[in-house]
């Protein structure tokens, strides 16, 4: 059994997750900023289908990326230095995250319902969710979304209209939060894509030592500008 969370109800330790399925940890609560804040310190993210309530996550282990170890794959860094497209940070956050929300091929529904998209939405107006877009003939081709805090990015989904759209995205995000002394990028699940790019996965005791340390760095300024030299 899994707690359900009412208003300000805190959330349970993350060591309480259930090991199947892997890291569901509480149902219930709200999609407020606060909360979706103090999950997010905490080492918790929301993820569940419409006609659910909302369901709150932990997995054990955790998958990030260290934006030191970022690897490009040898077919991008071509791509990338044809220059072909243009990269862009929060100039169309709510046209990146309808654009996530679009079913896949082999799915019949989205995790990213309309209370999700609306509470996102909301951070990024307080300046704590960001998107990093792909132009390709001034038409937006792919990007991503997630949210700041401190020093650690989370990494929410990411989207793509043409080949290597998200992955330019990707690496251009990546390049610049290194720049930014970012420490870690949640990744939260295992795919191949991620683990091309570098990341690994550790284990949760491991991630929330190193998030409790990062979550404490304050950051000044609201919209992300992308640096022009990031692949120079």
């Amino acid at each position: 059994m899994i707690p359900w969370l009412g208003p300000g109800d805190p959330f349970p330790p993350v060591e309480r997750a259930l090991e199947e399925p892997n890291g569901l940890l509480a149902a219930g609560g709200d999609l407020s900023e606060a909360r979706l804040l103090d999950a997010y310190a905490r080492g918790i993210f929301p993820w569940y289908s419409a006609g659910q309530p909302v369901l709150w996550w932990s997995p054990d282990p955790r998958m990030v990326l260290i934006p030191a170890e970022l690897r490009i794959p040898r077919s991008l860094r071509k791509r990338l230095a044809r220059r072909d497209y243009e990269v862009r940070a929060d100039s169309a956050f709510e046209e990146v995250i309808r654009a996530c929300a679009e079913p896949r091929r082999s799915q019949d529904g989205t995790w990213i319902t309309e209370d999700m998209a609306e509470a996102y939405l909301r951070l990024h107006r307080s300046g704590r969710a960001h998107s990093v877009e792909t132009w390709i003939g001034g038409t937006l081709a792919g990007g991503l979304y997630g949210v700041e805090l401190g020093r650690m990015f989370y990494g929410e989904s990411m989207f793509a209209r043409a080949p290597d759209a998200s992955k330019i995205a990707l690496a251009h995000l990546v390049r610049q939060l290194a720049r930014r002394d970012c420490g870690m990028i949640d990744c939260q699940m295992k795919t191949a894509l991620l683990a091309r790019f570098g990341a690994r996965e550790v284990p949760r005791r491991e991630f929330i030592r190193k998030l409790a340390e990062l979550v404490k760095y304050r950051r000044t300024g609201r919209t992300w500008t992308l640096d022009d030299d990031l692949f120079d």
